[in-house]
Order: structure tokens, then sequence, then C-alpha cells
């Protein structure tokens, strides 16, 4: 019975907006009051991610395990699709939103590592006393995925700009993640929490029926928030004086990762670290390839026009730095295990960058990152040859 409580309290999250929003008076509260408007939508969407994620365990039944990872990271980043490409859809026309944009993604991408994996590893160690976490051997194909996807996004800053050619790379690199994923084995460990109780009670129609209904009502509330969240934040950056770009950059991803990071907690706090990790790696898989492949055809959609989105020195820096954590993050993880110190250098690595907003010190970090990862990879056997392998499309574990 607890379990159908925090489903109705998720649903609930939602109403708020939805009523001010089907009633015709939310866009209103955009120019007016702004930060109610990202309060109430962004709640919403809160809402609306948990009961997508929890749809897509359910979904799990149906599915091989490797399918319904990527399903689970796909579903639970939805949110943060939504907001990100109605940033870059108004950049096709509005140039100054090229920077939200590239703002959203790159917060997201550092959010879900600095915060959300190294968080899985510290619950796990303090709740199991394990000092690190062991990743499944299956999970090679993940690791090579973000390692070359990773490897590409290298060249964004250094080319500066995102376009087609980005777009057909990335999807490519995800199509052949979930092809190779489908072929996998089905998932037939007991689900736990609300999917867990959904699934005893429902029977096989009534339970696909259910996570028809729980993604259709959950999409919906996410389609009616993320323009006004977007919009509100960036108004409530220019009444308050605050940098429209740093809000965007974090409180939006915060708001739209949470559920995602918290049903990885959950996983660790039950003793599936690896799991934990595993679909928090295949959210940041989805998000280097379908999201920062999706926002350069988005603007060109909205642009009319074959160009690619240019970035200015700003966003370059951002990607950059963004590219260098990811690239560490991955080479730490390839030898399949996740210690418990490695979690906090890289939540410390993190977090140390707000102390120090200069723009130089984006480059300084960039560099810590790739010289680290360098490093890691030439003392140890085993990345060098998953790196080896990703770069040659190898996606096995060695």
């Amino acid at each position: 019975m607890k379990q159908l409580i925090w489903l109705i309290f998720a649903g609930v999250l939602t109403l708020p907006w939805l009523a001010l929003s089907l009633s015709g008076h939310g866009h209103h509260l955009v120019e007016t009051n702004p930060g109610l408007v990202s309060t109430l939508s962004g709640v919403a969407i809160i809402g609306a991610a948990f009961i997508l994620s929890w749809g897509a365990e359910l979904a799990e039944r149906d599915i091989p395990r490797s399918l319904a990872l990527i399903a689970l990271a796909l579903i639970s980043v939805l949110p943060e699709y939504a907001v990100d490409l109605h940033f870059a859809w108004e950049a096709g026309t509005k140039p100054e939103y090229k920077a939200y944009a590239i703002a959203n993604m790159t917060g997201a991408n550092r959010v879900i590592i600095g915060i959300g994996w190294s968080l899985v590893a510290i619950v796990y160690y303090f709740k199991h006393k394990q000092k690190e976490i062991q990743l499944d051997k299956s999970q090679g194909l993940e690791l090579s995925l973000l390692l070359l996807a990773t490897v590409y996004s290298l060249i964004l800053p250094l080319k500066g700009t995102l376009s087609l050619m980005d777009c057909a790379l990335f999807f490519a690199m995800f199509l052949y993640y979930a092809a190779r994923a489908a072929r996998g084995e089905k998932h037939d460990e007991d689900l736990e929490g609300v999917a867990g109780y959904l699934d005893q009670k429902l029977g096989n129609g009534a339970r696909r029926t259910v996570v028809l209904l729980m993604f259709a009502f959950a999409g919906y509330a996410i389609w009616l928030s993320a323009e006004p969240f977007a919009e509100g934040l960036i108004s409530t950056g220019g009444q308050y004086g605050i940098d429209k770009f740093l809000l965007v950059q974090w409180l939006a991803p915060l708001a739209s990762e949470s559920p995602e990071g918290a049903i990885a907690i959950i996983f660790a706090l039950k003793g599936k670290g690896s799991t934990g990790i595993g679909a928090l790696i295949s959210s940041k898989i989805n998000q280097w390839t379908l999201l920062v492949g999706a926002i350069p055809l988005v603007y060109a959609i909205s642009a009319g026009s074959m160009a690619g989105m240019e970035l200015d020195h700003r966003q370059k820096e951002e990607l950059l730095l963004t590219s260098a954590q990811s690239l560490f993050a991955a080479i730490v993880i390839s030898n399949f295990r996740f210690a418990f110190w490695e979690a906090l250098l890289l939540m410390g690595l993190f977090i140390a960058q707000f102390f120090f907003p200069q723009e130089e010190i984006r480059y300084v970090f960039s560099g810590l990152y790739l010289v680290a990862a360098v490093i890691l990879v030439a003392t140890s056997k085993i990345r060098r040859q998953m790196l080896w392998n990703a770069l040659l499309f190898r996606t096995s574990s060695p």
C-alpha cells in the first residue's frame, strides 16, 4: 500500500501546474511571476519523471535486460530532452537561445557524473561497507559506447559547431547501441518498489495497459511543463539579476534528473550498485548521443537552414570541460570497478569548479581531467584495451 501512495503522490505533484496550464492562466504567469511558474512546472516535471521511471521499470518484464536499462535511462531523461530541445528550437530564430541549449546540455552531462555516479558509490559504501562497486562484465557494451561517444565529443569544441553530420554520427552510435542491447537476455530479477508492487498486482495485459497509461500521462505533463519551466528560469534570472546561463545550466538539470538519480541511489541502497551505475551509464550515453545529436537537428529545422549551430567562446569552454570530465569518468570505470575514493574524486573535482568561476579555470580543470585520464590508461592494461576496443568500434569487454 505504501508504494501505491508514492505513485499517487507523484501524480499529485503534477496537478497544480496542469490545472493552471489547462485553465489558460499558466502562460500569463511567465511574465508576472516567473519564479512561481518555474517552481510549479519544475515540480510537475519531477513528479512526471518518477512516473516515467516506474513505468520503464515495469516494462522490463517484456524486454531484454540491456534494452530495459536503455529504456529506463531514455525515459528518465525525457524531461531533460524536452527542456533542452525547446532551447534548441528557439535558437533557430533567437540566437541568444543557443547559449541556453549548450548550458542545459553541459550541465546535465556534468551533474549526472559529478553527483549521480558519485552518490551511488558513496551510498553503496556507507550502506554495505564495500569499497568499490563491481560492474557486470555484460556492461562492456555500455562502457565501449560511452568511450566512443566521449572521444568524438572532444572534436566538437575544436571545430566550434554542432552540425547535421554530428547528428548523423551520434544517432548512428545510439541505434547501434540499441540494436546490440535488444539481442540481450530478458530481465528476470524481481522488481521492487512501485514497479514491483504493480507487477505483483497486475496480470500481463493489465500491466502493459498501466505502463502505457503511465507513459501517456507523464509525457503529457512534461509536454505542458517543459516550455514554461525553461522560459520561467530565463525570466527569473533577468528579474533578479542572476546569470541566466548558470541558472539554466545547473537548476534545470537538477530538477529534470533528480528522479533518475533517486532511482539509482535506491538500487545502491538495496545492494544493486552495478544496476544503479548501469542505469546512469545508459543515461550518459543517451545524453551524449541522442540529446547532443538532436540539438543541431532541431536547430536546423527551426532555422530553416542546413548550417550547423555555431558555438561561441564560452560554449566551447563548457563543451571541452564536459567532454574532459566524461572521458576521465569513462576511463575510471572502464576496468569494471568503481571505487569509493574514485567517487569522492569525481565529486570533489565537480564541486571545486563552483569556487573558481574564472574563464581560464575551466581550461585548468579540463587539463586535469585529460591528464588524469591519460595516466589511468597508461597504467592499466584493461583500460587500454577497453579504449582501443571503443576506438575500433569493438563493443565488448576484454
